[in-house]
């Protein structure tokens, strides 16, 4: 973290000095009182079952030099309290108050589907060229991005930002905060329907990215999804689209090859050039991240070659398409989320493996709202399409998609209530020279049933 004082605190957030010295530096900022270091200034957060001002003296005690308060408090001897309104506002107003001071260009992505990837990707490759902060896991919300913000260092140049959201608002508030020069939208899925009513209301909640965008900014866009396809052209800033269907986008993805487990390859045609790219991570679907990094690789000057290098050396998020071996099995960990958009690659990930047996381990798809039945259901419907011969799934929602499995013709269907139940039987369905799926939303911690694997 670059240099910030106690007055500079107060004049982003308005707030009063309680006590400390108004030229006191800040050393690091924290919501964590267990990560608290000497010198950190510590945010207490409020939550629907906690209150971080309990926790304001363990943070002293840690050695925070610095705290935020929305509550009334004493004078703390040798310590720095500053009264706010607000700690969640504050937190925001600190983070947008450093980006403007050690402002760098900033590239936002969002989507329903491989934001992290994608992030991941852009990453390596504007980091052939740059120093770049990117964001780490999946700190994409409305505390994860200013924690990001605030790891910003001198010698860095860029930073690409994951932006997440669940409802209405959310991203605006992102944006407000970060002030992208360069958005990418991956695509416009089912994920948090439940709040959100209708793909037309992801669509509208992921168009708050452009919310502050001019004529000099620029969103990058999917070609091959109904809704953002509509965004060419837009009037008020520069569109560039990509996809591998829609032949009339800007960068077109053209003879394609699935390498199965080792990845993909393709080719573009670029200024009267074609280069061939190859993806070191399985899924045709990582064509999409890999040609939404070239459009922002392309955006800043970065050389193809150097674009087609850094796509070739990226390395996924733990708990993504990650491949590991255990036992003879080989188990393809993609239990950090899922959608019906991602399941669905996901499944098309294990038809191009070659195996003795293709088993899909896979739970419920959470916050899909009124759609869930159906959605488990037909996803159901296509488990035994893509080559699969054992389906296991844990969870009430889940239990929609081994009927939908049944229902299509698949024989080797096994259900259970709960993770741990499955995860406490699943060494009986699989064995060596098996390749297995694991896949669900994050809160069902499928992580459990790769920890038995590999025991």
């Amino acid at each position: 973290m670059q240099k910030l004082t106690v007055g500079e605190l107060i004049e982003a957030t308005g707030g009063t000095l309680l006590c400390g010295d108004i030229a006191q530096p800040v050393c690091s900022i924290t919501t964590d009182s267990r990560k608290a270091t000497p010198g950190a200034l510590f945010i207490p957060l409020r939550g629907e079952n906690f209150d971080g001002h309990d926790y304001i003296g363990a943070a002293f005690e840690k050695g925070a030099a610095l705290s935020l308060s929305a509550r009334p408090m004493e004078p703390v001897a040798g310590k720095t309290i500053i009264s706010v309104e607000d700690t969640s506002k504050a937190l925001a107003d600190i983070a947008r108050f450093y980006l403007k001071k050690y402002r760098v260009p900033v590239v936002g992505i969002t989507g329903s589907v491989g934001k992290t990837t994608t992030k991941d990707m852009i990453y390596s490759v504007l980091n052939q060229q740059y120093n770049v902060l990117k964001t780490q896991g999946n700190f994409n919300n409305e505390i994860g991005l200013p924690l990001t913000v605030f790891r910003l260092e001198r010698e860095q140049n860029m930073a690409v930002l994951e932006m997440g959201m669940s409802a209405f608002g959310e991203i605006h508030h992102l944006v407000d905060i970060a002030r992208p020069d360069v958005a990418v939208i991956t695509n416009i899925g089912m994920s948090h329907i439940e709040n959100l009513g209708s793909q037309e209301g992801i669509f509208q909640a992921k168009m708050e990215i452009c919310d502050y965008f001019t004529k000099d900014h620029t969103l990058i866009v999917n070609g091959d999804d109904k809704f953002l396809w509509t965004v060419r052209g837009h009037e008020a800033f520069e569109v560039v689209t990509f996809g591998i269907e829609n032949k009339d986008c800007d960068v077109v993805a053209e003879a394609v090859e699935n390498l199965g487990i080792d990845g993909s390859r393709f080719r573009v045609e670029l200024d009267g050039s074609r280069y061939e790219v190859c993806i070191p991570t399985p899924g045709v679907h990582n064509i999409y991240n890999a040609l939404a990094a070239i459009c922002v690789g392309r955006r800043y000057g970065v050389p193809m070659e150097q674009i087609i290098r850094g796509i070739a050396q990226f390395r996924l998020t733990e708990m993504r398409l990650s491949v590991e071996q255990a036992h003879g099995i080989t188990i393809i960990n993609d239990c950090y989320n899922a959608s019906p958009d991602s399941i669905r690659a996901a499944l098309k990930v294990l038809g191009s493996v070659e195996a003795a047996r293709k088993v899909a381990v896979l739970g419920d798809m959470l916050e899909l709202g009124e759609f869930a039945k159906n959605a488990h259901y037909e996803l159901g419907g296509e488990v035994e399409k893509n080559g699969t011969d054992v389906l296991l799934t844990a969870g009430k929602n889940a239990e929609h998609l081994a009927i939908g499995a049944r229902d299509a013709g698949l024989e080797a269907v096994y259900s259970y209530k709960t993770t741990e139940e499955l995860a406490e039987q699943i060494k009986r369905y699989v064995k060596a020279g098996d390749v297995v799926l694991v896949k669900a939303s994050r809160g069902m911690h499928f992580e459990k049933i790769c920890e038995q694997i590999r025991k």
